[in-house]
């Protein structure tokens, strides 16, 4: 029979007859007729989606507390670890980096943080008088200042001219350069 779109009853017959066929020669290749209906689950199954407000909690406390306190808060709700590491850069799923529509959020923590650091900074440069440079209390205080603005320059992002600096790795590729054939030596082979 050709190929084709062939009518039901058409079939029907061809392929009872691959059957028949297959069942005088060798009986244990002959298919299980009988259908099974077999109930699938297609993606995340019972695995809800988390929410949004969740996802900014759990960035927000990893950039605030730290990371510790935010994967305890995510075990609590059944978040993976991963998913926290998104959260924190304001993606919404490790598949989705590119696409950060909670980075506000977690701006405004890492901003609220070089606030108070800034505060921190300020005071601390304050107390730093000439009566206390001379004293060995000076250490401390520009340790702290130290400190504080190491904070607000880890805090806060940078910007030149207008453009966010990329704070992120970066990769230098190498390529070899080309060379001539006259370069190379010759080598005469006998055969």
């Amino acid at each position: 029979m050709g190929m084709g779109i062939v009518s039901d009853s058409d079939f029907v017959s061809e392929a009872s007859k691959i059957v028949d066929e297959l069942k005088n020669k060798k009986p244990e290749l002959v298919p299980d007729t009988e259908g099974k209906i077999v109930d699938t689950t297609k993606g995340r199954g019972n695995n809800p989606q988390v929410p949004n407000s969740l996802r900014n909690i759990i960035g927000e406390t990893a950039v605030t507390d730290g990371r510790q306190q935010a994967l305890e808060l995510a075990a609590s709700f059944g978040v993976s670890s991963s998913s926290v590491s998104a959260y924190t850069n304001g993606a919404t799923s490790t598949s989705s980096y590119d696409d950060r529509p909670n980075q506000p959020v977690i701006g405004q923590a890492k901003l609220r943080i070089a606030n108070r650091a800034r505060h921190k900074l300020m005071s601390a440069l304050k107390h730093i008088t000439d009566d206390k440079l001379a004293a060995s209390d000076a250490k401390e205080l520009s340790s702290v200042a130290k400190d504080m603005s190491a904070v607000v320059r880890h805090m806060e992002e940078v910007v030149t001219d207008g453009a966010k600096v990329n704070s992120g790795p970066t990769f230098v590729f190498y390529s070899p350069q080309t060379r001539k054939e006259e370069v190379f030596d010759v080598v005469h082979a006998k055969e």
